[in-house]
């Protein structure tokens, strides 16, 4: 049935969710407040699918028998609050795909470790030879994988802002990581409004799908278990957890990390997630050893950029919150020369002092306005610095760094102060990395 599809946003899920509509069958037409990338028009234009910029002509879109927003939009925007009122069924680019697609899924959402144990539940999928796509807010849009292709099963990492607008989204298998305070302010500053917008992932589960969520994350359990899920419960739990290098995915099954490239007790919890979760979709067990260790990390997630005189460094330049350098330190297992600074998210240190006591030798204060840093620091760490190069930055590390020691980049700021974004952080500190060889 042909039907008028608005889609709200012209970035890479609007354009997927218009892309879908049409392979459809549908009349769609493309909306956006803002000016629309080049490379998006283009994509637009080869499928002729019409659309606006710097503006919404409001009677077009009441016109359209469904609209489709993009996550970044919020519902409180003025548009989408006059599109309800006008009786318009508003729905998210998540949402849109699920209700065109006979694969199954595994949603995958928390505030840190997406990422990664969705590139791991995919690589083991992929390993075990299952038809498998990995979709959502890594890799390829999920909307316009489907409106080219099919597959078995989509690996979806999905964030608060995409769970905020499904309705009937189901998945088979969901993992809930873990939920600290983030992108408060699309939340009114309410971390239950936030950790709400998570929990939609499981919102209509049933009893034949599985929750794996983690057990040692407080809020993460609040929420779990006050929001009774029909779907079967995996919790992962201290208990599941041997030392720093293994973990028991089930009584019978160890996986040994420290045969991998995966560090940090942080790293345990999404192996174990990934692992349950590909168990749950049909994977042997005997495979995932192997698939682990040579399993590769996407860039700048605790990723190691090279031993240089004897001495480890380490590019977390992902770690752009408290949480994340919290595990990072976590798993370091040496003295730390600490490069951190940048764009200042509101953060709270002092979660980090007792690690900074025991780990850390040396703090080195790469940003432009370093003064909360060094105010909660100061006391703490005898060696404190001060630059705003990458690389001063790598060259001041090296010369306090003795052999054993690490040299950890993990900010805990956003990059955009002296940086592109944190991949251009990240990417300096492994060339400075590689030039110490020539100095």
């Amino acid at each position: 049935m042909n039907r008028k599809v608005g889609v709200l946003g012209g970035g890479i899920s609007g354009v997927g969710a218009a892309l879908l509509a049409k392979a459809k069958g549908n009349t769609v037409w493309l909306s956006d407040a803002g000016e629309i990338k080049k490379v998006h028009k283009e994509t637009l234009q080869t499928y002729s699918i019409p659309f606006e910029e710097s503006g919404h002509d409001f009677e077009r879109l009441v016109d359209c028998d469904i609209i489709v927003k993009s996550p970044g939009i919020p519902a409180t925007s003025q548009i989408i609050r006059d599109l309800i009122a006008a009786g318009k069924e508003v729905i998210g680019e998540i949402e849109w795909a699920f209700r065109h697609t006979k694969g199954r899924i595994i949603g995958i959402t928390g505030t840190n470790g997406k990422t990664t144990t969705t590139l791991l539940c995919h690589y083991f999928l992929k390993q075990a030879g299952l038809n498998v796509a990995m979709v959502g807010n890594v890799g390829e849009s999920f909307c316009h994988f489907l409106a080219e292709s099919e597959a078995d099963w989509y690996v979806c990492e999905l964030s608060s802002f995409q769970l905020e607008d499904v309705d009937t989204f189901r998945p088979d298998v969901a993992i809930l990581l873990n939920i600290t305070p983030d992108h408060l302010d699309r939340y009114a500053y309410s971390i239950d409004r936030y950790a709400q917008a998570k929990l939609n992932i499981a919102g209509r589960m049933t009893e034949n799908d599985t929750l794996i969520y983690n057990a040692m994350d407080p809020i993460t359990v609040a929420k779990v278990m006050s929001n009774e899920t029909e779907a079967r419960l995996n919790s992962i739990r201290e208990t599941d957890l041997s030392g720093s290098d293994h973990v028991y995915v089930t009584n019978d099954l160890r996986l040994d990390l420290s045969r991998s490239r995966l560090m940090g007790k942080h790293n345990q919890v999404n192996v174990l997630a990934a692992a349950r979760a590909a168990l749950a979709a049909g994977c042997q067990p005997s495979m995932l050893q192997s698939a682990l260790e040579s399993f590769n990390n996407a860039p700048h997630r605790m990723e190691r950029a090279g031993v240089h005189e004897g001495v480890t460094y380490i590019n977390d330049s992902k770690a752009t919150n408290t949480d994340s350098v919290y595990y990072a330190l976590e798993a370091m297992k040496a003295p730390v020369i600490w490069i951190a600074g940048g764009q200042d998210k509101g953060n709270d240190y002092s979660t980090l002092l007792d690690l900074v006591d025991k780990k850390v030798k040396a703090l080195i204060c790469l940003g432009i306005d370093n003064s909360k840093l060094n105010e909660t620091f100061s006391t703490r760490v005898k060696h404190i610095s001060e630059t705003t190069t990458m690389r001063e930055a790598v060259r001041r590390a090296a010369s306090l760094a003795s052999s054993g020691d690490m040299v950890l980049l993990s900010p805990a700021c956003a990059s955009f102060d002296l940086f592109e974004n944190y991949e251009d952080r990240g990417n300096q500190f492994k060339k400075e990395v590689i030039e110490l060889r020539h100095v």
